[in-house]
């Protein structure tokens, strides 16, 4: 059963990489996928919860930081350690790879964790701007499979993850805010 199942990532991964190329994803993917092309649109975005969040704007920009810490340890120094997934660019032939191979372990996705879990936590607190937010963080996880650094199971389990620590972020951060009330 879990050679079928890497026998359908592994297809998938190859429509996505190789089938889906064409000189326009090979430059727009690139750009999407580098984490320092979000920097300006992260520092805006805690800027305008900071400064026009509503009612609870200094939680949820201080919430910002927090599960942006936490996300980003889980992903990146626990799960994918406790995996250990050779990425596709290590162990497949003929990826189309248009970033570097960066050599660390694959499962989860660390963008799509991150992206998936503030789309979860920021949607929920700001619900007209939950689909964008959705969007972006399934664009920004299909790229890291478009640049050939993981496979579609990578993303799709690093979007789960992503969802449910951003909706623990929520239930956490709600529980501060009610105590916060409480005691004013």
């Amino acid at each position: 059963m879990i050679d079928f199942l890497y026998s359908i990532d592994v297809s998938l991964f190859y429509f996505i990489n190789g089938t889906l190329a064409n000189p326009v994803f090979d430059k727009v993917m690139p750009f999407i996928t580098e984490v320092r092309n979000w920097y300006l649109v992260y520092v805006l975005l805690w800027f305008i919860i900071l400064f026009n969040g509503g009612k609870y704007r200094i939680a949820l920009a201080i919430s910002m930081i927090v599960l942006a810490a936490i996300t980003d340890q889980v992903s990146s120094s626990l799960l994918k350690n406790l995996v250990e997934r050779m990425r596709p660019c290590d162990t497949l032939p003929n990826v189309h790879l248009l970033v570097g191979c960066t050599g660390s372990y694959s499962f989860p996705s660390s963008h799509a964790v991150n992206n998936f879990a503030a789309a979860m936590f920021f949607g929920y607190f700001y619900k007209h701007l939950k689909w964008i937010l959705f969007s972006v963080a399934t664009i920004v996880a299909l790229s890291r499979i478009f640049v050939g650094v993981h496979y579609p199971s990578d993303v799709i389990g690093g979007a789960l993850i992503g969802v449910i620590l951003g909706y623990l972020c929520v239930k956490i951060c709600e529980i501060i805010i009610k105590k916060v009330l409480s005691k004013s």
